[in-house]
Order: C-alpha cells, then structure tokens, then sequence
C-alpha cells in the first residue's frame, strides 16, 4: 500500500482483530490483515484521511415557503464545498485504483517470471542434483559467492514483493469469503440452540399428550388385523367348501352349479382378497382344470345329443333296403323327419349344454370339432351302407340289357369294392343310391335339427325362460372369446382363468375402449361366429356327402354314358333329387357333385351322339333307297313330338306328358304305380315315375326301328303300317334312314327334355347329325358314291325321287325341331343357335332344290341323246313312203322315257315338284327339240308327213305331262315347238 497509516489507526486494528476467535484468526498473518480492503468500512478507527465533519447550526428560515429561492442556500452551499470536493476526490481515487487492482491481476507473476532466471521455477528444482547445483552456483572463490547469496536475496525480495501485491491485489475477495463464514457460523449456533428448544419441547408433549393416545390408535390396529383375520379365516373356510362342492359336481356332470361356483372362484382370483394365501397357491390351476373337465363334459354330451343318440335309424334303412333288394319291392321308408314333440324335448335337452358352453367361449371350438365329427360320421356311414349292401345287390339276377357285361359271382368274391359297383346293374345301382340317399337324409335331418337348436337359443329365445341365462352368458362368452384373441395376438396363449380377468378389466374400464369393442359390438360378433360355425358344420357334412356320392358315380363313369336313356335318368333323377334335397339343408350349391353330374350327363349325351353318328354313317352306307312302308309307330312319333308340341310349346309338363301317353297305355300305368308310392318316398317316387316314363318311350321306339328295319321294298303291308307318312296335312315317301333319323331326333328330344342342363349340347348334337345326314345323303345320291357303298348299278330317278322325299320331309320338320329343343335354352344362346338351324334348313333346301335339277338334268341328257340319232331317223324318211301310220322311233323312244319319269315322280314327290320339275323339262324340250327340226333338211311329202306325225306325237306328250301353265295360254304347256308346227304346217295343223 502507499499509505502509511498512523499508529493510532494500526493499533486500532490489531485490538479489532483480537477480539475474533482463534478458530476465525489463527489462520493470519500480519499482511493479510493490513490488506483487508473492508478495514475503513468496519471500523472508522483508520482516520489518518478520514474528516471531520463541521457542526452546522440548524438553519432557520425567515421566508416563507413559496419564496424560497437558490441564493437562500448559498450559504451553507459556500461552507461544505470543500469538503465536498475532498469527499469526491478521494472516491474517484479509490474507484480508480480498484479499476487499475483488478486489471493488473497476474502481471506481478509475470514481472517476476521476467526477473528471476526459468531455472528456479522449473518443477524438478533440486540444488541436491549435480547440473542442477552448477547452473544455480556457478561460483569458483568467495567473491562470486558473496554477489550469489546477494543475488539470490535480490531474487527472494523480487519474488516476496510481487507475492505482496498480488495477494493485495486478491484480499477483498478473501476477506468477502471470511465475512460470509463469520456470518454462517453464527447462524449455524442459532440454529442448534433452536433444535435443542425444540427437542426439549417435543419431549415434553409426548409425555403429557401423545403416549395415551398411540396406546389407543395400536389397539384399535391390533382389532382391525384380528378382524381382517377373522374375515380370511371365514373366505378360507367358504373357498375350501367351494372347491369340494365344485370336485362333487364336476364328478357328477352338474355343469351349471359348477360353472357358478368357478365363477365365484374367479371373481376371488380376479379381487386381493386371496393374494398373499399360500395355502391357495395352486387354486387357479384347479379352477383351469375345473373349467377343461367342463369343457370336455359338455362338449361330450354335445356330441352325443348332436350325433350318436340318433337311433339305429341307419341300421333299419339298411335292412329295409336289403329286403327291398331281395324282393325287388318297394316298402315302407323310413321316417327320418323329427315331430313336434321330439323337436321340443332335443331343444331342452341342448339349452343347458348350449348356455355351459357359451359361459366358456367354447361353443365356437366345439362347433369346430362337430364339424369335424359330424363329416367323418357322414362318410363312415356311407361306407358302411356300401358295404353292407354290395354283396346282396351283387347277387341280384342282372337285368336282360345289362346281362352280358355284369356276370359276376353269386357273391362279388374275389372283386374289389370298385369292380362290385361297376359291376352292379342300373337298377341295383339306383337302389343302392336311394339307401344311401335315405341314411344321408337322416343324418342330415338330425344336424339340420341341430342348427335350428342352436340358431333358436343365439337369436329366438325372447320371453323364454332362459333368455337372460343365454343373453348373460353369451356376453360373458363374447368377453372371453375377444380376450383370447388379444393374448393370442400377443404372442401367448391365456388360460381360460386369465381370460376372465381380462374380461373383467375390460369391463371394469369404460370409457377406455371404443365402440368397436363395446359389450353389444362382441356380443354380435361372438354370436356372428357361433352362427358361421353352426352353418359351417351342416354344410360340410353335406359337402361330404356329395363327395362320396361323387365317389360312387366316378366308379361308373365309364359305364354310364353307355346306359339306356331310362337308366341313365334314373340315376341322373336321384342325383338331382339328392343335390337338390341336400343343398336345401345345407344352404349352399354343391359345385363338386354338380359338376360330376354335368360331367357324367354330358359324357352320357356325347357316347349316344358318337354311338348314333356311327349307327346312321352306316345306315346310309348300307341303304339300297328303296322305298318302305311306314310303321304306325312312326306316324305316332310324328304326332306326338310335333304335333302336340306345336300346341303345348310353352308347357314343358304338358309336353313331356303327351309324349309319354301317345305311345300306348303303359305310359298311363307306370304313372299310376308311381302315384301308389308311400308319400314319404318322394325320392323314390321320382325316379321310378320318370324311369317308367323313359322305359315306354324306348321301347316303342325301340319296335319301331325294329319294324322299320323289317320293312323293305317287297314287304308286305299290314294293318300297322302305311305307305307314307304323314306331318302337317302332307304325305312323304320314306326309306330306312329317313326313319332311323326320325327315331334318333326323337331321342335327342327325350334327352332334350329329360336333361334340361344339356339342352345347349344336345341342340349341337342335332344340328352335327342333320348336317351329316345331308351332307351324306348327297354324297351316296348326287355324287353316285351309292354304286360304290352300297352296290348300286345306277343312280335312277326313283332313287333321287326318294332321296327328294326324305330331305324334304327332315326340311318341313326343323322349324317345329327348333322349337321344342329350344324350350330349354337359354335365352342368350337363342340367337347363335337360330342362325345354326336357319343354314341348316338352307343346306337341306338347296340339296332339295340340286335333286330337282338333277332330275332335269337327267331328262336334258336323254333328250341330247335322243336327239343325236334324229339325223339318221330322218334319212329314212326320204326314202320311197312308209306304210306304218306310227311316228318315229325317235319321238316313242323319248315320249316313253318322259311318260316314265312322270310316272315315278308323280308317284313319289308332291305334285308341286313335280310341276315345278316338269315346267323346266318342258322349256327344254320346246327349245332344244324346235331348234333340232329346224335344222332338218326336208325335201320330200312322205318326210314332210314324218315329221310332222313325230312333231304331233311329242306335243302331246308334253301337253299331257303336269304343268302350273304359268304362260296362261289356252293350251298346255304352249311353247317353241308349238310355233314350229304352225310355221311349218300351218295354223290348221297346229
């Protein structure tokens, strides 16, 4: 410091300092206190510059207030001013030097680095060290020794003096420090001395007041906890008669009151009131073992009630369809169908089993497996039936058509299950159809019994008296179910136990979960899946049943395309009937049987198509076109498919009716043995109704071919057959293929009506074998592939004549064919189907149409011929005269030929062909005949006469042929020739 201060002022300081205490003051040394910078402000005793102030006399104040002005201070302004100035002097100096302190804090040290050699401030300085001991005394005599102690003293005082200044320089923060410890020391006394009171105190309250009143609060305790104890004694005692009561009633199959009590048990587990209980450790495993006894006792009894209590009811089918097939008679079916009664009490008998299995959210899973159950039954009782019943149909007498391919042993020993069925005949084999028919009706009558049970608790218990029972218990189910599916979604699987509990959380949470997983949300879900399994079940075991009958008709599928049409439709009827009798049950289509059906129906109507496409080919290879009388039948097919169709078109019943009474009286008494059967046996009424219909449909088509074949050119007519046959007020000439056809279109329509599904490929069929007849018949006919075929000479006009007959008769009857086959087409393929017949009808006529002109063009040629002779013939006339009065060989030879043509054909063709056909022959014989006579040189009378006779004799030869006299003239067929005979011999002559 540069200020000296007196020795009062110092003495001052050291007696304040004395008076700390040694644990604040030991610490000290003379420097620091004299650089205490806060000594003049803690004690005024430092006044070697303080001054004095003056005494100032109260001033007084002669004016009044409000005129008070500057000059009135003056002064006292004028007495304090100087020391006013030293006063602001010695601020500004202090201010000063503690600005220029703290910025040259450091630069002592640095100033003392400058002065001092590095040597000395080197960390590992040791004078005790040789180098070290040498670069510090580098001395060799006294001299130098005494300037290096005296340089070293330099170098102390230099060190000492700017440590000085730098703690000066560094005192006001320390002696702050000092102050605030002084200040915390005092506090911390304080606070002490306060504790101790407080301590003392408490004291004192706990002994007046606080001990009797925590004696009172611990035995009021010490009654809870023996309360408490009490209360888990008595929840011990009821847990542990609710596990016997729940062991009694689990061993005796009393599902209700135990699922009451588990859910006693459960509401125990899912509160604290068991936690801490070691002796119910295990009680949640005996809840959950509780619970899958449960399960396991109702999915049991389900299944017994839903499958295995139906009776022996397949068992007595089976032997009513054993007796049936030994005695090949109808009896009396079995009743399958529940009465009311019986529906009530398999209603009550399922309730409680129901509402057990939706408190435990297993009726899904339970379903499941009934499903599984359910298909399996299915086909072990289909199985069953099959083998049961094979050896006694296998035994039967096979019927007379089927007798060459199915002989077999009395017993099918030594063939496997696939060759005894394919080794039963039709018949056998519907019967054995209709048993299995019936035994899958039963089973599916029960399980439709069952879905009504179910879907009459889930939806239709309203004012029952369990209503509340299955609502409560399918929203606890529903809770259950959705809290499996969350664990399940987590990766685990929960106990049943654990599912309450969650359930419980969820129900104990609203407002947390939104309304997609409200309590009435889950309720419909949970029964929208009891539902879906209820129906699924059903549905698969008739998805199994279809399987198997598929099976059995897969077995047969290469035999039964080449079944007769009524045995075919018997066994296509009761498949249809069982389709359609099990998909009424089921509630769904069978696509998989359906399509084996189809299959085997399209199969059945292409093996007939090939098998009659090869029949005609060789019935028109082998056909001689000889005319034949027409057996009755013939014209009662005729009248039956076109006639009758043509007024009952739109009815298909009507149709197919009229068609079946039109052949004879046992069509009438296979309907009324069909309309004896028991009303039960619908299925069985079916198929024999549409069998019997079939077998008299055939078999009088099948005399009429017979009758046709038998028939010839020379046969003898009889009573029951005519020479043409007859359709819409016209007669036709046939020969055999024409009747053949006649006989498989009619079969097309049978397979028409009776196979509704294949009308659209029998329609193909028709139109493939029409345009293979025509397109055959002109080959063997037009084209003379006859003579080779079918040994021919030639190909004449009663040979075209006949052919013209039939392919006009097939040409009149497409439009009436078109309109019964297309009663059963679509609508959408009408169109493309119509345009098929229309260049049907349009091939056939043209092909009609080219006979005509053949037949022209036959008359042309032999005309040609006739004419290349005439130059000769009229030579002779110029010889000397001819007593024969007889025209030429030339106009008898033709006039012959033609009178012969005109007979045939008048005989055979309608007359408008005929006319049509003899108006183009009279044009060519007009023209062609005049044109030759005009090129005739005639000198002579007698060749003249000649001519003139032949001219006559061939006019009236055309004259007399038939003739639409299209010219309108007076005379017949009036032409070329007729104006040659006038200009030649004049107007009288002609």
């Amino acid at each position: 410091m540069d200020l000296q201060p007196s020795p009062s002022g110092r003495s001052s300081t050291v007696g304040r300092i004395s008076s700390f205490s040694v644990a604040d003051s030991g610490g000290q040394t003379l420097s620091s206190v004299l650089n205490n910078p806060h000594a003049g402000k803690l004690e005024a005793s430092w006044g070697w510059w303080s001054v004095a102030p003056p005494e100032f006399a109260p001033l007084t104040s002669t004016k009044a207030a409000c005129d008070l002005t500057r000059s009135d201070f003056q002064s006292y302004v004028s007495s304090i001013s100087d020391s006013y100035y030293r006063f602001e002097d010695i601020r500004n100096h202090t201010t000063k030097e503690q600005t220029l302190d703290v910025d040259n804090i450091g630069e002592a040290l640095v100033a003392c680095l400058r002065e001092v050699p590095a040597l000395y401030f080197k960390e590992d300085f040791a004078l005790e060290d040789g180098g070290t001991f040498r670069a510090a005394c580098p001395f060799t005599d006294v001299s130098e020794n005494i300037m290096l102690q005296e340089k070293l003293s330099h170098y102390l005082d230099v060190v000492e003096l700017h440590l000085v200044k730098e703690i000066s320089l560094r005192s006001n923060s320390f002696f702050e420090a000092q102050g605030q410890l002084q200040d915390l020391n005092v506090k911390i006394v304080e606070g002490c001395n306060r504790i101790r009171d407080l301590k003392e105190t408490i004291r004192l309250v706990d002994t007046d007041l606080v001990d009797s009143a925590r004696q009172i609060q611990e035995l009021n305790a010490t009654r809870t906890n023996l309360l408490a104890l009490q209360h888990k004694l008595k929840l011990i005692l009821s847990v542990n008669q609710a596990l016997s009561a729940l062991k009694l009633l689990v061993a005796s199959s009393e599902c209700a009151g135990a699922l009451d009590i588990i859910d006693d048990l459960q509401h125990l587990l899912d509160g604290d009131e068991l936690s801490g209980l070691h002796c119910f450790r295990h009680l949640r495993d005996h809840v959950v073992t509780s619970i899958d006894s449960i399960n396991s006792i109702l999915s049991a009894e389900f299944m017994r009630a839903s499958i295995h209590d139906k009776g022996d009811k397949d068992s007595v089918i089976l032997l009513k369809a054993k007796a049936r097939a030994s005695i090949s008679l109808n009896g009396e079916d079995v009743g399958v169908n529940l009465d009311e009664e019986e529906t009530t009490n398999f209603r009550d008998r399922l309730l409680p089993l129901i509402i057990g299995l939706l408190r435990t959210a297993k009726l899904p899973f339970v379903l499941r497996t009934y499903h599984d159950t359910l298909t399996a039954d299915m086909k072990t009782a289909i199985k069953t039936a099959v083998a049961e019943l094979l050896p006694v149909l296998v035994g039967q007498p096979p019927e007379s058509d089927m007798g060459a391919e199915h002989t077999v042993d009395a017993d099918g020993g030594g063939l496997s299950l696939a060759s005894k069925l394919r080794s039963l005949s039709s018949g056998s084999f519907v019967q054995l159809l209709a048993a299995i028919f019936k035994i899958v009706q039963a089973h599916l009558v029960r399980a439709a019994e069952v879905k009504r049970a179910i879907e009459w608790v889930m939806c239709n218990l309203d004012g029952h008296y369990a209503a509340d029972s299955v609502a409560a218990a399918i929203a606890l189910g529903a809770m259950v179910a959705e809290s499996s599916q969350e664990s399940n979604g987590q990766g685990g699987a929960l106990p049943l136990s654990a599912s309450l509990r969650s359930t419980s959380k969820v129900l104990s949470s609203p407002g947390k979960g939104s309304d997609a997983i409200s309590p009435s949300n889950l309720s419909k879900n949970f029964r929208a899946d009891v539902l879906r399994e209820n129906a699924e079940a059903v549905f698969a075991a008739c998805d199994a049943a279809h399987g198997r009958w598929a099976k059995l008709l897969g077995v047969r599928a290469l035999l039964h395309p080449k079944l007769r049409l009524q045995d075919f439709l018997s066994i296509y009827n009761i498949t249809q009937e069982f389709i359609t009798s099990t998909e009424k049950v089921g509630g769904r289509l069978g696509y998989s049987i359906r399509g084996t059906l189809q299959s085997q129906a399209k199969s059945f109507v292409d093996f007939q198509h090939e098998s009659r496409m090869t029949k005609i080919r060789a019935v028109l290879d082998q056909e001689t076109w000889v005319e034949v009388d027409v057996p009755d039948e013939f014209q009662a097919i005729v009248s039956s498919l076109f006639d009758s169709e043509a007024i009952v078109s739109g009815s298909k019943d009507n149709a197919e009716s009229n068609m079946t009474e039109s052949y004879s009286n046992e069509g009438s008494q296979v309907g009324s043995v069909a309309q004896n059967e028991p009303t039960d046996s619908s299925n069985t009424t079916a198929v024999n109704a549409a069998q019997g219909k079939a077998e008299v449909i055939e078999r009088k088509k099948s005399d009429a071919v017979t009758s046709s074949q038998s028939n010839n050119s020379n046969a003898i007519r009889g009573k029951n057959a005519t020479q043409t046959l007859e359709y819409g007020g016209v007669s036709y000439h046939m020969v055999n293929c024409g009747l053949i056809l006649l006989k498989m279109l009619s079969e097309y329509i049978d397979m028409n009506h009776l196979l509704p599904a294949l009308s659209l490929e029998v329609v193909h069929r028709v139109v493939e074998i029409l345009k293979f007849f025509n397109t055959r018949t002109c080959q063997l006919v037009l084209g003379a592939g006859a003579m080779q075929v079918s040994g021919l000479k030639s190909i004449t006009s009663k040979h075209l004549a006949l052919a013209s007959q039939v392919i006009s008769f097939i040409y009149a009857i497409i439009p009436e064919l078109r309109q019964i086959l297309f009663l059963k087409v679509p609508e959408p393929r009408k169109s493309l189907l119509l345009s098929e017949f229309d260049r049907v009808a349009q091939d056939y006529k043209v092909h009609r149409d080219e006979i005509h002109t053949k037949l022209v063009q036959i008359m042309r040629e032999r005309l040609l011929v006739h004419l290349r002779g005439l130059p000769q013939i009229v030579e002779s006339w110029n010889r000397p005269e001819d007593a024969d009065p007889q025209p030429s060989q030339f106009a008898r030879s033709l006039t012959k030929e033609v009178g012969f043509l005109q007979r045939v054909l008048s005989r055979t063709l309608h007359e408008v062909d005929v006319q049509a056909i003899f108006r183009q022959v009279v044009v060519i014989f007009h023209s062609q005949i005049s044109d030759a006579f005009s090129r005739l040189e005639i000198g002579t009378p007698q060749a003249k006469d000649r001519l003139h006779r032949d001219v006559t004799h061939i006019l009236g030869c055309i004259r007399s042929l038939p003739s639409d006299n299209s010219n309108n003239s007076a005379t017949p067929n009036w032409g070329q020739l007729d104006e040659f005979l006038a200009q030649r011999f004049g107007a009288e002559a002609s």
